[in-house]
């Protein structure tokens, strides 16, 4: 909305100086706008069936979340476990009572990292390794990839639309209870 209360204006000053100044003139806001951004969803109207389909909402995340976490008290193994969209971003996050506290970041950045590259992190560890053709990928994203077990893409269709990311426990019980999450997608 710029300056809320106020439109930013440039005028020139006829003083002895001649400079150009920058001034705030109140105006009123409804002058300007027909809406504000919390009638957007009204304006905008439902999210489309096709949208829901072809993206990770937040119903989607809660499901996958149950289901990992169904696995994770299965195994007696607190988790953090993460769900990303399309685009990388995170939808939802639970820590389970006794999860460590380190593995919050890390299970937001292994599904962070399985969307970017669309790939289980449990297989890009292998190719990671030194010698490995992703070697060092580990540095790229601004520290934001994590290259061991615990991330899975998610698809709908064939189609990546998110991913899950789990921590906290040893690698193959974090991959373990992002298979339980993705199959309850």
């Amino acid at each position: 909305l710029g300056c809320a209360l106020g439109i930013a204006v440039t005028f020139q000053n006829h003083s002895r100086t001649n400079e150009n100044r920058r001034r705030f003139v109140d105006v009123p806001v409804s002058h300007h706008l027909r809406f504000l951004p919390g009638d957007l969803a009204r304006v905008m109207g439902p999210i489309s069936e096709n949208r829901k389909r072809d993206s990770m909402t937040l119903e989607d995340a809660r499901r996958v979340i149950a289901a990992a976490e169904k696995k994770a008290k299965e195994i007696g193994q607190p988790m953090n476990i993460a769900v990303a969209d399309e685009g990388g971003n995170l939808v939802s996050h639970v820590r389970m009572d006794g999860a460590w506290l380190g593995s919050i970041d890390i299970s937001i950045k292994k599904a962070y990292t399985s969307r970017a590259f669309d790939i289980a992190t449990k297989d890009l560890a292998t190719h990671s390794q030194s010698g490995g053709q992703f070697f060092g990928i580990h540095a790229s994203n601004n520290g934001k990839i994590m290259v061991f077990a615990g991330g899975i893409p998610l698809k709908r269709g064939g189609k990546v639309v998110g991913a899950i990311g789990v921590s906290g426990g040893s690698g193959e019980q974090d991959h373990a209870v992002a298979e339980a999450g993705a199959a309850g997608f």
